[in-house]
């Protein structure tokens, strides 16, 4: 979580518009799709000279809203998703821990929308800020709970899926998209997610414990019975043709959209995070399939994930599985 005091703006005009129509001559998603994207155009000005240096091109600039409701915010200038949040908080004159998780052009819960490490540059960004809060007790007469564990990039866990005919689906106060505030009267706000979901996993069986959640705020057309969330075969990030990548280190760039190969890969490492570790997360899948892209065999591969992501402990079994469904992508086996 963002450390320090956050001073509240006294007005928000400058940041907002009403009903604002995106125009080609505007300061819109498309109009910074121009300015920092493909060559044409944007490569040259009229008279045919090069193109401005990096610090005199126009800005990304996003369109954004809170998905309870809010008149239209526009964003520019980060590079990561705390960045992000920042940007938002400072467009709503909110604190950035209010904010939970971010979709993509839905203010829905939709986890199929779920805003990862990539932003189509003509994506409209909804902020689901914290609402009510809930505590609720869970007898734990099986292994698995049937919880699928995310991250928001920003130290907050929340529930991505909820398994059919699982132990948390027979709690129905528990909701996709709830994020996990205290385990056992344990805080977990910036732990990672595949921490929580190691603490939910290791909870002794037979026995009851405490979850404390924060829901999403809901508009009022937004009330109707929780869904399960994402399934996992469903998952697809952004709509624009092009996206800004966002980085926990480094600058963010503008890429293309991902290949075939890149999706599938990334759709499958994902999968192998459920199975293994309880946990999607498409950022970390496909930091791993960008590791693996050019690796010859799998020690290889594991040496350079384990000075990558050494933190995460992956098992053997894990890493060679992964291995082998980045290879299977690269030949088109599935």
């Amino acid at each position: 979580m963002p450390l320090g005091p956050w001073r509240k703006k006294k007005s928000t005009k400058e940041h907002l518009v009403e009903n604002e129509e995106v125009t080609s001559g505007g300061g819109g998603s498309g109009a910074g799709a121009a300015g920092a994207g493909s060559p044409g155009k944007a490569a040259v000005n009229g008279a045919g000279l090069p193109p401005p240096p990096a610090n005199l091109r126009p800005k990304l600039v996003f369109h954004t809203q809170l998905a309870h409701g809010s008149p239209t915010g526009r964003i520019e200038g980060f590079t990561n998703v705390k960045e992000l949040y920042g940007k938002i908080a400072e467009a709503f004159n909110i604190s950035p821990p209010e904010i939970l998780f971010c979709t993509l052009n839905t203010h829905k819960i939709d986890m199929d929308k779920l805003l990862g490490g990539q932003i189509g540059l003509e994506d409209f960004i909804f902020a689901h800020v914290r609402g009510l809060k809930k505590e609720v007790e869970v007898y734990k007469c099986e292994d698995a709970l049937g919880l699928t564990i995310t991250d928001n990039g920003s130290g907050f866990a929340f529930i991505k899926r909820i398994k059919e005919g699982s132990v948390v689906d027979g709690v129905k106060v528990i909701s996709v998209g709830d994020h996990i505030e205290c385990i056992n009267d344990k805080n977990v706000v910036g732990i990672r997610h595949y921490e929580v979901a190691r603490m939910l996993k290791d909870l002794p069986r037979s026995k009851t414990f405490t979850l404390k959640l924060v829901e999403p705020m809901k508009a009022f057309e937004m009330l109707e019975p929780r869904s399960k969330g994402a399934k996992p075969t469903e998952s697809k990030i952004g709509s624009g043709r092009a996206t800004l990548r966002l980085r926990s280190k480094g600058p963010a760039t503008v890429e293309d959209e991902p290949t075939e190969f890149e999706e599938k890969a990334v759709k499958k490492v994902d999968d192998l995070l459920e199975s293994y570790m309880g946990i999607r997360d498409t950022e970390l899948a496909a930091t791993m399939v960008e590791v693996g892209r050019d690796k010859k065999n799998p020690d290889e591969f594991a040496m350079a994930l384990d000075e990558t992501l050494g933190d995460f402990a992956f098992p053997d079994e894990f890493v060679f599985d992964v291995w082998g469904a980045i290879g299977d992508a690269k030949t088109g086996r599935f």
